[in-house]
């Protein structure tokens, strides 16, 4: 899910999980500006955790706040990471340039025309939804008006507009991924859906065509479509496939009918089972589930529960080897953080939290899928590519209201790059779209920054179980003239138990991935200060 797009909205620094949240976020195409955390509440949260952290067990764990002020737990450095988001992280080292709508538009153009290596991955947002959970925060909406053929000319507009930009060397340029996210995408018709895959497969083919032959999107291309469990049909499931659909994922969140009540989530938990079955039967070779916890009013065993149900899921469907897991979060304006704070609900303890995903880790791990980022866990080889391809920091186009896409200045990613979001309401995206021959407005662009571009690989890359090159970062911070202070920052972790250097890979341990937020942020404290 890191394909969907963030509101640019600050929340507090939360307890437990965040690490998970925001990956999700990331998943979802986060737009640029979602973090912005004040520098001395980054400062003192990364060091009350690193000082916890530390402690002997049973040590009297306390750290000088002020006499108004409580104390933190460890569990504060997992919980708003989830926060930043794939969607962009911003550490506030830049802001977004203050240009015309016109303006950004034509920078984006310039940015598409300078020299990138080619472009392997597009993320399209549909923003419908039947029903808006109370927890979601991303761009969608119960679409009343039946604007879906309309919706779904504009995307073609765009997405032909964007296709020569890929790779201006090819006239059909090679994808690696494609991941379509919303709101829920399998609401489309699917008469819909087949004018949409036709014109995917008549701009775009695999990238292992020039290798092996194949012509079709399905060849090497991981091509993802979220789907509801409610929408799921023998149809859809039969057109996606055909369309060169290779992999769904499923929003299970819980497999309880109370649960899913609190999360407002209108859909069956047999119907799980039975669109994974569906899937399978349409020749669909691969699927996930995304699981929610820290559900008001949900208990440890309940949690247990929900993954020995999704566990056993896995013999209906040979190809369900992917589950992501992410903490809920509260995020500002939304359903579920108002119930909360008229007391209609209350966020579970920390502990249970912190406890759930600690046995989310172990039991998957049990069940052959290994954890490679802090939210996901996948049988080797079977990780999501496409959200891969946002934590490695690579690039990618996108079209959709509210998508964001990201786009190296130079060869690689060293140098930083340009990044923009589509304007976040559909109906100035698609009068713009048509007005431009299939240029969106745009809310949000930043401008290439080689500071900010090393704060976000360290960010995204050390929530990936590889880690990152740790040889790569500190030639880059070098240049930048904060590699002591980085250095300085990674072997405090690493004393600290939380980090770890294996060869040249730098990445968190197993007690590192418990406040992998307040790490990284203290890494970017280095990245910011050192040198300037």
């Amino acid at each position: 899910m890191l394909s969907r797009n963030i509101a640019h909205r600050d929340t507090k620094l939360r307890l437990v999980g965040s690490a998970h949240h925001v990956l999700a976020r990331f998943e979802r195409n986060v737009a640029p500006g979602s973090i912005a955390l004040d520098k001395d509440q980054i400062d003192l949260h990364a060091d009350v955790a690193l000082f916890r952290l530390a402690q002997p067990k049973g040590h009297p764990q306390r750290f000088d706040r002020g006499p108004d002020q409580a104390q933190p737990t460890i569990a504060e450095g997992r919980r708003s990471m989830l926060r930043a988001g794939s969607r962009g992280p911003d550490f506030r080292m830049s802001k977004p340039i203050g240009i015309t709508i016109l303006g950004q538009r034509s920078a984006a153009k310039g940015a598409l025309a300078g020299g990138h290596p080619p472009i392997r991955s597009l993320y399209l947002h549909v923003p419908f939804c039947f029903h808006k959970c109370h927890y979601c925060d991303f761009y969608s909406f119960v679409d009343k008006e039946d604007r879906q053929d309309a919706f779904v000319n504009s995307l073609i507009t765009e997405i032909q507009a964007l296709a020569p930009c890929f790779d201006p060397d090819s006239p059909r340029p090679a994808l690696e991924t494609i991941f379509v996210g919303g709101g829920t995408p399998s609401l489309l018709k699917p008469h819909l859906w087949e004018s949409l895959l036709e014109v995917l497969h008549a701009s775009f083919r695999p990238a292992t065509a020039a290798r092996d032959g194949v012509d079709s999107l399905e060849g090497e291309t991981e091509f993802t479509v979220e789907c509801n469990p409610e929408t799921v049909t023998p149809e859809l499931m039969s057109v996606l496939r055909a369309g060169g659909v290779n992999r769904i994922s499923i929003g299970a969140q819980s497999f309880n009918d109370g649960h899913l009540k609190t999360l407002e989530r209108w859909h069956e938990p047999r119907n799980v089972a039975r669109a994974l079955r569906l899937a399978a039967e349409a020749g669909i070779p691969r699927s996930s589930i995304d699981l929610i916890y820290g559900i008001p009013g949900q208990s440890l065993d309940d949690w247990r529960q929900d993954l020995e149900t999704a566990l056993e899921l896995r013999k209906l469907s040979p190809g369900f080897e992917h589950i992501s897991c992410y903490a809920l979060t509260y995020e500002a304006h939304t359903a579920m953080t108002m119930r909360r704070d008229r007391g209609e609900i209350a966020p579970i303890e920390e502990d249970v939290e912190a406890a759930m995903f600690e046995h989310a880790v172990q039991r998957l791990a049990d069940a052959g899928l290994e954890r490679y980022e802090v939210s996901n866990f996948a049988r080797p080889g079977r990780e999501c590519r496409h959200n891969m391809a946002y934590w490695r920091q690579e690039q990618w186009l996108a079209a959709g209201p509210s998508a964001s896409a990201h786009v190296y200045a130079g060869h690689t990613c060293q140098s930083g790059g340009w990044r923009w979001k589509n304007v976040p309401r559909l109906t100035d995206w698609m009068e713009s779209v048509q007005s431009t021959g299939g240029w969106s407005d745009l809310v949000d662009i930043e401008e290439p920054d080689p500071r900010r571009a090393l704060a976000e690989r360290v960010m995204t890359g050390l929530r990936l179980s590889e880690g990152i090159d740790g040889e790569d970062i500190v030639r880059t911070a070098e240049s930048l003239g904060c590699d002591e202070s980085l250095l300085g920052r990674f072997e405090r972790q690493c004393e600290l138990g939380a980090a770890e250097q294996v060869g040249n890979r730098w990445r968190l341990t197993a007690r590192g991935f418990l406040i992998a937020d307040l790490v990284v942020r203290d890494l970017m404290r280095a990245i910011r200060q050192g040198g300037a």
